[in-house]
């Protein structure tokens, strides 16, 4: 399948669900509704036509002034198409939440949990939704506009300079 078609088959299941569709420089996006985000990776991944198969990254943007504060970005790829196709789904900030793809993906289980850690994003129905690299008791979140770019000074004791 060509671009024109895998686009055309995902607008007209989902022609409710589907916001937007750009392309640049050969790069798909398309914009979805984040309630219907489980349902849209399971026709991606599960349609014999499309088999989007491999997630290769869940990632976010914080826009910090948009309405729908963040997006959710997912990466996702079609071996049958030799096709990488980018799912955008904007969420609010209070709550930042939106269902997990790792019922469909697997591999979406860090990438999910990298994004909740840097934006806390909460990824509902997450088979393990923890901190990846900051300290669990950590309150803050790193990649949100809002977090100073050298951080908050104390809040994180670093490790012990040896003599």
């Amino acid at each position: 399948m060509d671009q024109k078609n895998i686009t055309e088959k995902i607008k007209a299941k989902f022609e409710e669900s589907v916001f937007e569709i750009t392309e640049f420089r050969g790069d798909v996006s398309i914009t979805v509704d984040p309630n219907k985000i489980v349902e849209i990776a399971g026709f991606l991944k599960n349609d014999e036509d499309l088999q989007f198969v491999m997630c290769k990254d869940v990632t976010a943007i914080d826009w910090a002034t948009r309405k729908n504060r963040f997006t959710v970005v997912y990466h996702v790829y079609s071996f049958k198409n030799n096709f990488n196709l980018r799912i955008k789904a904007n969420i609010s900030e209070e709550p930042p939440a939106i269902d997990s793809v790792t019922p469909v993906w697997r591999s979406a289980n860090w990438y999910e949990r990298e994004t909740y850690d840097m934006y806390g994003i909460n990824f509902r129905n997450h088979p393990d939704l923890r901190r990846m690299y900051m300290p669990e008791g950590f309150e803050y979140h790193p990649l949100r506009k809002e977090f100073p770019v050298l951080g908050i000074p104390g809040s994180l004791p670093l490790p012990e300079k040896p003599e």
